[in-house]
């Protein structure tokens, strides 16, 4: 039966769903980051219960430590794959910057500073590199950059044989502008009889401008844009090749920020380190809410997902267990956030 309506009268309103609200739990359980933040609490309450050597401020301070040289490219990474894009040179990249860095003062005998900056101009060029030729080939990013992360691998190795005659940066703790460099990326500061590395700070500050970025700011709106949905992005005027190109800068800034951290900890840097890595920082933005196919994911959720690795690790030896464990652990939690982070979607959806 039709439902006339009477001259004079106003149309039945009919609500608009788009300004239906939401409960704050539903907004809560709607953040990329939700599941990936229950997760460390329940693994800090696992081993907390289970690994006594786990309660102490030391065991939390190699905890923190062991997070943040993961978490701080994980942050990068997680900006490019809510853009849609994918870095696999990461990892190789940490270890290019600080040989580089190292062996350039070492051989010229130059303040350790020119080494910094020139290794930043470089792993800002090989960003540069990878955000060009995929926008500019239309080649998968997976693609681009394994074949920078096997280009790198091999420089890192044959270069370093060629100028030192083995697999192992020159030890520069004596040179000029060491210390100095040393206070910025890798010092180590005792608060309330908690040794805390720097890179613990660094690590959480560039979490919060990451995060700040993608939720205050027209760039946060364009790399959500541009990982959703690229063509429709383009049609609106969004610089997608622009926007695309900064974010693989970005982790390049972020493996060139680990690096010092590496070199200015340790003073010489194997050429072999860092492969497989850059699994490990794709593996912590998943874990922290980022999907695969761009267009969602969180900087927070990142970080987190480095410390859930930095608690495992570390938990399996306190807790004495086999550190074979951890791959199988590892393999667990990624499946476990992928589900996690699809239910919560399908959820979100259905409730709008």
């Amino acid at each position: 039966m039709s439902h006339a309506v009477r001259v004079g009268e106003a149309p039945p309103s009919v609500p608009d769903e788009r300004l239906a609200r939401r409960s704050p739990l539903a907004r809560l359980l709607a953040r990329p980051e939700i599941g990936s933040l229950a997760g460390a609490v329940v693994i800090y309450v696992f081993f907390f219960a289970v690994a006594e050597p786990f309660r102490g401020l030391d065991s939390l301070a190699t905890i923190l430590y062991a997070s943040s040289t993961l978490g701080i490219p994980a942050v990068g990474v997680a900006l490019l794959m809510i853009g849609g894009e994918f870095d696999l040179s990461a990892g190789v990249a940490v270890t290019s910057a600080s040989l580089v860095a190292s062996m350039l003062s070492f051989q010229l005998t130059m303040n350790v500073w020119v080494g910094v900056a020139v290794s930043l101009l470089l792993a800002l060029g090989v960003g540069a590199l990878n955000g060009y030729l995929v926008m500019k080939t239309g080649i998968p990013s997976f693609l681009v950059t394994l074949a920078t992360f096997l280009m790198l691998q091999g420089l890192n190795l044959a270069i370093t044989k060629l100028i030192t005659g083995n697999v192992a940066s020159p030890d520069i703790s004596d040179m000029d502008g060491f210390g100095a460099a040393q206070k910025v990326f890798a010092a180590e500061w005792d608060i309330g009889g908690l040794s805390l590395r720097i890179s613990v700070l660094w690590w959480l500050l560039f979490a919060a401008i990451a995060t700040w970025v993608l939720l205050r700011t027209r760039v946060g709106n364009w790399i959500f844009a541009v990982g959703g949905a690229q063509s429709s992005a383009r049609a609106v005027g969004v610089p997608v090749k622009g926007v695309k190109i900064g974010l693989f800068m970005t982790v390049g800034f972020l493996a060139w920020f680990t690096g010092m951290n590496l070199l200015f900890s340790f003073n010489t840097v194997q050429s072999g380190e860092g492969v497989g890595n850059e699994f490990l920082y794709i593996i912590a933005a998943v874990i922290g809410g980022c999907l695969l196919t761009g267009g969602y994911g969180s900087a927070v959720g990142a970080a987190t997902g480095a410390f859930i690795f930095g608690m495992t690790t570390q938990g399996i030896v306190y807790a004495g267990w086999n550190p074979d464990w951890f791959k199988f652990f590892l393999g667990a939690m990624l499946l476990f956030a992928t589900l996690l982070n699809l239910w919560v979607r399908r959820r979100t959806e259905a409730a709008r």
